[in-house]
């Protein structure tokens, strides 16, 4: 049986990206992340079950600190 990791998707406000991005990297296998609407600085998340704590509680950080808006989970879109 396969296991599909669990799917979410943000707006990251721009100046920010890059943070982002390089503080979750340097979580190893938190999360893989990548922009998925260039324009309109959306990012996809795809997250192991395992590791899920972890990447909500570094976003809540990031809501909480006005670099992350609309983190909503959703439907694995490679399902």
């Amino acid at each position: 049986m396969q296991s599909y990791c669990s799917y979410y998707q943000a707006h990251i406000k721009r100046p920010y990206c890059w943070f982002l991005v390089a503080v979750l990297r340097s979580f190893e296998h938190v999360a893989f992340d990548r922009t998925i609407d260039k324009n309109n600085s959306i990012f996809e998340f795809f997250v192991p079950h395992d590791t899920e704590k972890y990447f909500l509680e570094i976003m809540a950080y990031f809501q909480k600190n006005g670099f992350v808006e609309n983190l909503t989970q959703l439907k694995n879109r490679l399902k």
